[in-house]
């Protein structure tokens, strides 16, 4: 008996106007044409994509199955880029990026021109970020976070979506989009889709493309002071589990107890943990500012713009016995390339 054949998925549509956009049926491309049936999903780029992206629409189709929908959408946006930043230089690949959102699962991909969503120039009607929108990445770009806002709006209204795919690497923006989405009644689901890394554990970027081989050697100093400021905080974890452990019995027996474990290892060690909980997070942060300031002396050196550990809800600065997510943040140039990274961080209660 031969085996039915798999059904074959017609080709990624491309699409250039919102005319077209809103003409297209919610099936998908499995289906047959004019089924309307299945959710939307939307992954929002500026192309160059890259393994990352496709993470992004993977994911995507995943959660929609073959009845959704997935829409791409490329475009560079000019209200995201300040003075003296990459706006021309930016990679445009829309064929390399229609073969690998297609490879990748989607079924449409939204390209529009700067005058098909900015039809009549620069917006006089912008989404603000308001006061997380000027931290880390807004104090450094100002005015980024609400040109971003303002098109990913846009890009909603025109593709109108169920559920939308962010990564994580860009940390701040995924919880401004979450915060403008419940502040504004968006009616869709955002998603964050974990950070995607090459082997070396280089945060991969549509800008590393433009790293010579010795900045990204540089380069890598991102990621692995993320990484020290990880294995800071899992050591302390360890000490406190460690301390616990050997904690004595309370009342009459304690001083059995303490006899019993090792009275001074047992000390030592509630004392370590009682003198570094209130200071855990300033321990994170020095232990990746050590391997920052160490690349500050590579060849070519890594410029840092700032580093971070953050609460996630606002990206204010996680203090003295901060406990709950945090989010540890840097940002750096190398040569003429400015990288962003982030690893998300739990401090427990004792920390």
């Amino acid at each position: 008996m031969r085996r039915p054949r798999p059904r074959r998925r017609r080709p990624v549509i491309l699409l250039d106007t919102a005319e077209q956009l809103h003409r297209l049926p919610r099936g998908a491309a499995t289906q047959a044409p004019g089924a309307d049936s299945g959710r939307r999903a939307v992954v929002m780029t500026m192309g160059a994509l890259h393994d990352g992206h496709a993470t992004l629409v993977r994911t995507a189709r995943a959660q929609v199955g073959p009845a959704g929908q997935v829409v791409v959408t490329v475009f560079v946006n000019p209200l995201q880029f300040g003075a003296n930043e990459d706006l021309d230089r930016y990679p445009r690949t829309l064929d390399a990026d229609l073969a690998l959102a297609e490879a990748a699962g989607a079924d449409a991909v939204f390209a529009p021109a700067v005058d098909e969503v900015y039809p009549g120039g620069d917006p006089q009607v912008r989404i603000s970020a308001g006061p997380m929108g000027g931290r880390l990445e807004g104090a450094t770009r100002p005015g980024h976070f609400d040109g971003m806002l303002t098109v990913v709006a846009k890009l909603l209204h025109l593709t109108r979506p169920d559920l939308a795919f962010f990564g994580q690497k860009d940390a701040q923006q995924l919880a401004l989009i979450r915060r403008m989405v419940t502040d504004l009644n968006f009616p869709v689901e955002v998603w964050g889709v974990p950070t995607v890394r090459e082997e070396d554990g280089l945060a991969l970027s549509s800008r590393n493309r433009y790293l010579s081989a010795k900045e990204r050697g540089t380069a890598l100093a991102l990621s692995r002071a993320l990484f020290a400021g990880r294995d800071r905080l899992a050591a302390q974890a360890a000490l406190r589990d460690r301390a616990e452990a050997q904690s004595p019995p309370a009342g009459d027996e304690r001083a059995t107890g303490l006899a019993r474990l090792g009275e001074i290892r047992a000390s030592a060690d509630a004392h370590a943990v009682a003198a570094a909980g209130a200071g855990l997070p300033e321990a994170v942060r020095a232990a990746a500012r050590h391997v920052l300031h160490e690349a500050g002396r590579y060849d070519p050196p890594l410029v840092l713009d700032y580093l971070a550990l953050v609460d996630p809800q606002d990206f204010t600065e996680a203090g003295p016995g901060f406990t709950g997510q945090a989010v540890l943040a840097v940002a750096a140039k190398v040569g003429a390339t400015r990288l962003i990274d982030n690893i998300p961080l739990e401090f427990g209660a004792h920390a």
